[in-house]
């Protein structure tokens, strides 16, 4: 009796079209799935770390631009410093002669004003010399 029922069951395949699956086949498929599996994993693993090796690129690359940047800040820092330095001097150096200048104006004045009164006194005294 079973052997006739594995004869039909064939037969019924063949008829069909239909294979029923051994467990071997089960198991073939099975791992051919399986491996599909592991290959897109690891597919998927080796873009996450050449994604992650290009993130890691692009900081490393932004950190040195950063560091660069710095390093052009702290100059321009030290050189306007330096000029603010140069700036402050040339500001005293101008106080002082505003101050000189002052005072000299000052001393002309005064001088003009002697000299006006010394010519009135000579202008008066030749007047008396002639009168006399």
């Amino acid at each position: 009796l079973q052997k006739e029922l594995l004869k039909y069951k064939q037969e019924a395949r063949s008829l069909q079209g239909i294979k029923i699956p051994s467990p071997q086949d089960a198991l073939q498929q099975r791992l051919i799935q399986q491996d599909a599996s592991v290959l897109q994993l690891k597919q998927e693993l080796l873009r996450a770390n050449m994604d992650k090796e290009e993130l890691h690129n692009q900081n490393v690359d932004l950190q040195r631009k950063v560091e660069e940047r710095n390093r052009l800040l702290a100059e321009y820092k030290k050189e306007l410093c330096q000029k603010d330095r140069h700036l402050q001097q040339q500001q005293t150096k101008l106080d002082e002669m505003l101050r000189q200048l002052s005072e000299a104006s000052y001393q002309q004045v005064d001088l003009e004003r002697e000299l006006e009164h010394k010519e009135a006194l000579l202008a008066h005294c030749m007047k008396r010399e002639a009168e006399e």
